[in-house]
């Protein structure tokens, strides 16, 4: 069949892409050589968030005495716990299905090859192939775990985050190396559930591209739960002939060996651009990456590049947007929209760390902006000082902002405190929106809330705080 836009890859920048192609009058098919949803959905954001939420249940239930409950006999039924999140990703992914009928887009299932201009070679998982045509493409393969040669991963004694995921019994010890988003909700999640866990990082703090305040203040509450945090130390060789794993980390102070039962890689992602006819049919690749202009094009007219595979951060909200504006860019070639899409700005993308205490940001670290050359004015509201904390017990963490002393321009905001991860968007909106101090500290905020302590910083960042 030939089709108007095919897209290669079912993930959070996959099928956004298929269904804003197909709403603008476009004819769409999907190709997906697993399931539906890709690693975001399956193996990714979703599960996790699910694992999560079970992990800060069981806290509470053990805490629950601070709240003036008496919960007695709480134990957690690790076995339960995974097939619930596998319960959340599966729900997820049969409602993308949903979606594509929805919207009228074909699913074809089957490993994608680009085989030519406009036409995509699809191998099924019994082995039969067929052509695939459409006028224009837009890859969105993803990514996948990143291997380090002295960290091969053996998905039994040396894992990476799938496994993780799908553990058969709950490990007694863990190593976690690498200290990014995936290696501290791995951390944080065993560790609530009762694993020993170990976090080794290579710079010389964890979060490292966090504000550094972020940074201390994570460590400091990891620490305080019982995980033994290791910066600007590295495994450089892992021994898995016993029972579990022997790790030999070297730090400024020496070496030293690591014992547990099973050691997490979580060292980052790798693109998913081999074997899918990048080579082959010219398309220019740099750093890993396939290269792509504003609208996502690449350097082969007619062929798109989308989330973890091109440039922009390796993030499921950014895949959304760059699939969209792949499909409108599409869409104003074909005179389908009259306008392209505006281009993404890279500096304005938040960030969310799904642990407990939760970690948000957006724009510009303290540090990042001193160098660009910026005055600052920077202010930071504790929730020590939150009526909402207080009452909600989780009085953990600030809020920091960060402002162009000169102009007043709002620089960047960084978060650590329950339920951050839903703050930060004020802050993206205002920062799109050019929105000053000014704005800010006049828009009047609910109390009780969390939230305020936006508000708050803000204020404190001009010498108008009222709360502390």
């Amino acid at each position: 069949m030939a089709y108007d836009v095919i897209v290669l890859g079912s993930g959070p920048g996959g099928y956004p892409a298929a269904i804003r192609a197909s709403q603008l009058g476009l004819k769409v098919a999907i190709i997906e050589k697993e399931s539906l949803g890709g690693v975001c959905l399956n193996w990714g954001c979703i599960p996790t968030k699910a694992l999560l939420k079970s992990a800060q249940v069981y806290e509470y239930l053990k805490h629950s005495k601070d709240y003036g409950v008496n919960a007695t006999g709480v134990s957690a039924d690790f076995g339960a716990v995974i097939s619930r999140s596998r319960g959340v990703a599966d729900k997820m992914s049969k409602g993308v299905q949903f979606l594509m009928k929805k919207n009228k887009i074909d699913v074809i299932m089957g490993y994608g090859k680009i085989a030519g201009k406009g036409k995509i070679e699809v191998t099924a998982a019994d082995g039969k192939k067929q052509m695939v045509e459409g006028k224009y493409i837009i890859i969105a393969t993803g990514a996948r775990t990143r291997q380090l040669p002295n960290l091969t991963q053996d998905g039994n004694k040396i894992i990476g985050y799938r496994e993780a995921m799908v553990l058969p019994q709950q490990p007694k010890s863990m190593i976690v190396v690498g200290s990014g988003a995936i290696g501290i909700e791995f951390a944080d999640f065993y560790n609530t559930m009762g694993t020993k866990v170990t976090v080794v990082e290579f710079m010389d703090r964890i979060v490292p591209v966090e504000d550094a305040d972020i940074s201390k203040e994570l460590e400091k509450q990891l620490k305080k739960k019982g995980i033994t945090v290791l910066t600007s130390s590295e495994v450089t060789k892992v021994d898995t002939s016993g029972s579990g794993v022997k790790a030999t980390v070297k730090s400024a102070a020496g070496e030293s060996v690591l014992e547990a039962e099973i050691m997490l890689s979580a060292v980052g992602i790798a693109p998913n651009i081999e074997n899918i006819g990048i080579e082959e049919n010219g398309i220019k690749v740099e750093k890993g990456r396939i290269v792509v202009d504003k609208g996502q094009q690449t350097s082969v007219a007619g062929i798109y590049a989308i989330g973890d595979c091109s440039p922009g951060q390796a993030l499921a909200h950014v895949a959304g947007k760059e699939g969209i504006n792949a499909a409108e860019s599409i869409g104003y070639l074909e005179k389908k929209c009259n306008h392209k899409p505006d281009a993404i700005d890279y500096n304005n993308i938040p960030g969310c760390t799904y642990c407990s205490p939760e970690i948000a940001s957006v724009g510009f670290t303290e540090k990042a902006a001193k160098d660009a050359g910026y005055e600052v004015k920077v202010g930071k509201f504790p929730f020590m000082a939150s009526g909402k904390a207080s009452a909600s017990g989780n009085t953990d963490g600030f809020v920091k902002v960060i402002f162009d002393a000169k102009y007043g321009e709002f620089l960047g905001a960084h978060m650590i405190g329950a339920g951050v991860t839903e703050m930060i968007a004020e802050v993206v909106v205002a920062r799109k929106l050019e929105t000053t101090h000014h704005e800010i500290l006049n828009a009047i905020h609910p109390h009780p809330t969390m939230s305020e302590a936006v508000k708050e910083a803000v204020a404190a960042a001009y010498g108008e705080a009222i709360d502390i």
